[in-house]
């Protein structure tokens, strides 16, 4: 299953709910809820940093007023799920019967579902 997005500060470990853009021809800096997407010229914040930004001198900074909520699951989050508890549940295969097992050859060998075949000299 894929992880959620982190906080883009550095060693910040918790867990994204919010976006930030820089808008440099307005002096501004914004702060609202979590894009759809990473973009390239954006920062994933977790809430606490969020709510703690400061722009520089002579910015503005526009905040998000309501609760930053985390993402809902995604469509891809919510398939891994489904396909891992159907592997989960599917039995184990069994052990090959004897007459079905590879020939124990040191010319070849099974590696899974490979066969290793031997150079032609």
């Amino acid at each position: 299953m894929r992880s959620p997005r982190r906080c883009s500060r550095n060693a910040c470990p918790r867990q994204a709910v919010a976006t930030l853009t820089y808008v440099y021809h307005e002096s501004t800096a914004v702060v609202g809820p979590l894009a759809a997407f990473a973009e390239p010229h954006t920062y994933d914040l977790c809430e606490p940093h969020a709510r703690s930004l400061t722009a520089p001198r002579g910015w503005d900074v526009v905040r998000h007023e309501g609760e930053f909520e985390p993402p809902p699951p995604t469509t891809d989050d919510l398939v891994a799920l489904a396909e891992a508890v159907r592997e989960a549940a599917r039995p184990a295969p069994r052990p090959p019967a004897e007459d079905e097992r590879a020939p124990t050859n040191p010319q070849t060998g099974r590696r899974g579902h490979l066969r290793v075949i031997p150079p032609h000299h």
